[in-house]
């Protein structure tokens, strides 16, 4: 009889871990279509913002706002080649997931490592947003190291593929007050209009170290300098030069620039 005491208490501390974890796993199974559709829902918003498709004069409702992002014409890019590929589904592929895939990602070679890397997903999942069967934006995942965090954004690009229709950063953890400001609207709407690339392809965008001033040689280049976060600034000057150089989507846009796409034809 004296052994039941312990014995009990035993059962009773396994049975409990049994049906907590048992809960556990039940909320997760039964929370993580909500997970998705939040996380959808967030990207949608973000990506929307770059299309120039959403109405001024009103918000949008997430139901509308998850119909307006799925009629956009996702696809996936394989940036090392710049052709896209219908092998893998815009709307699951996790480009963060897939640069620590041996087998999804490359290594970044340090000398053309300017956004600090260090290996990067071979495949992109990009936005083609249409104007009847015209193309009118091209949007573009980018993401680099700032001062503190890392930065993640969306780039539009318009029919030209070398001026900027818009930007936005969704994810950074930058100084508050001084290196967050690359999130604000009023700084990010200087960006459009600007020039990404000169004559000869090479990225020429840049963060200026003050204000950018009117008339100025390098003016359709340049945004005004972010005061007192003078190394995020240099760091989102480094992102775009990346993404936009040899071992990001130059590939991607010179492939287009030859070959322009069209409206409901993916490639693979």
């Amino acid at each position: 009889m004296a052994r039941e005491g312990p014995i009990k208490a035993v059962v009773v501390v396994l049975l409990t871990a049994l049906v907590c974890s048992s809960l556990v796993s039940g909320a997760v199974v039964l929370l993580r279509p909500i997970q998705l559709n939040n996380q959808l829902l967030d990207r949608s918003r973000n990506i929307m913002a770059l299309t120039g498709l959403l109405p001024a004069d009103r918000m949008v409702k997430d139901d509308e706002m998850l119909v307006l992002f799925k009629s956009l014409d996702a696809r996936v890019v394989n940036v090392d080649t710049g052709q896209f590929t219908t092998e893998l589904d815009p709307d699951t592929f996790d480009m963060r997931r897939a640069a620590n895939d041996a087998e999804l990602s490359t290594a970044v070679p340090a000398s053309e490592d300017p956004a600090k890397l260090g290996r990067r997903s071979r495949y992109a999942p990009v936005y083609l947003v249409w104007d009847g069967q015209e193309l009118d934006r091209l949007i573009l995942p980018v993401r680099g190291a700032g001062m503190w965090s890392m930065l993640y954004g969306y780039i539009a690009l318009q029919p030209d593929f070398t001026t900027i229709a818009g930007m936005t950063f969704y994810e950074q953890n930058e100084t508050p007050g001084l290196g967050d400001q690359i999130a604000q609207p009023r700084w990010l709407s200087q960006w459009s209009g600007k020039q990404l690339l000169d004559d000869q392809g090479t990225p020429r965008f840049h963060v200026s170290e003050g204000k950018v001033e009117p008339g100025a040689v390098h003016a359709p280049f340049q945004v005004d300098g972010l005061t007192g976060a003078t190394v995020t600034g240099n760091a989102v000057t480094n992102l775009v030069h990346y993404w936009f150089g040899p071992h990001g989507y130059q590939s991607l846009l010179q492939h287009l620039e030859a070959q322009p796409p069209r409206r409901g034809e993916d490639e693979s």
